[in-house]
């Protein structure tokens, strides 16, 4: 039996909770533990979950003080390792980062765990996110390296490899070009899907989550023509234009407020060699 805990840092997710609980609790392959993190809520998220953990031995919830708003990138992982820290287990084989806002079928981590059995080298892995849109499912399409920050399985050995979770936007990145630059493979699992119910980007608008994507870019070191190309990319999809220029200010506005980014100079340079060989065609994991 494979032996995995699982995160979940939560804030005002009333609407959603419950479901995901559901969702863990069903599996065919349970965790030895779960802490879920109520990071301050101001509505029914921490009677919610306590309600649940007062049922299962396994859960515990952690209530953080609210700090009155919502510090997205940073917050969800000095959250997380709020509740890292306070893990009872300690012989764990993989450590689960999940959102409190995801649904997923009752084998998702049993058939996640068969895929990092098959590929020894396999360091983070995780399955597709989906949007209900229009009635219909959508998937948030991503480089094939990488695994959304929403549900995302880390290997004990890779774990330990990359020294855990930058507390910065663009964490869920950082992790994993770190992990490639140390030989690990990191992917999405696309036959397993799971459901997001809140749209990535949308807890502070549109315009406010492109300014915060630049800003992780800078956070994570990017070379500037990739984060050009990608501002072009992005001229054709909602907000048009707007998008674009708000991740080339958020961007911009990390070099002109003398922002701290990624003390790793290795890390940075191996990571703008594979978007440089992107931008020629080469082969590189950002494909």
């Amino acid at each position: 039996m494979t032996r995995y805990v699982i995160i979940t840092p939560i804030r005002d997710e009333e609407k959603y909770v419950a479901a995901t609980i559901e969702s863990v609790i069903r599996q065919t392959l349970l965790p030895v533990e779960w802490v879920l993190v109520d990071d301050g809520s101001s509505d029914r998220t921490g009677e919610i979950v306590d309600g649940y953990a007062a049922c299962f031995p396994w859960m515990r919830v952690l209530h953080r003080v609210n700090r009155g708003f919502r510090k997205a990138g940073a917050g969800v992982i000095e959250a997380f390792n709020d509740a890292y820290n306070h893990l009872r287990t300690q012989n764990w084989e993989f450590i689960v980062k999940l959102d409190g806002d995801l649904t997923f079928s009752p084998d998702y981590f049993e058939q996640c765990f068969a895929y990092f059995d098959g590929e020894p080298c396999l360091g983070i892995g995780g399955g597709d996110v989906y949007h209900q849109i229009a009635g219909k499912l959508k998937l948030e399409r991503n480089p094939r390296f990488h695994v959304r920050g929403a549900t995302k399985i880390y290997r004990r050995a890779c774990w330990e490899a990359i020294g855990g979770l930058l507390t910065a936007p663009g964490w869920d990145t950082i992790d994993e070009v770190k992990a490639n630059m140390l030989g690990w493979k990191t992917r999405s699992f696309p036959e397993l899907r799971l459901l997001h119910h809140r749209l990535t980007g949308t807890s502070e608008g549109l315009w406010r989550d492109q300014v915060k994507h630049g800003q992780a870019c800078y956070v994570a070191g990017y070379h500037p023509f990739f984060l050009l190309a990608s501002c072009l990319r992005r001229l054709y999809r909602r907000p048009y234009v707007l998008g674009s220029i708000a991740m080339l200010w958020g961007f911009l506005n990390g070099y002109l407020g003398h922002k701290a980014r990624v003390d790793d100079t290795r890390l940075i340079s191996y990571l703008r060699d594979q978007q440089l060989r992107r931008l020629c065609g080469l082969e590189t994991i950002w494909k």
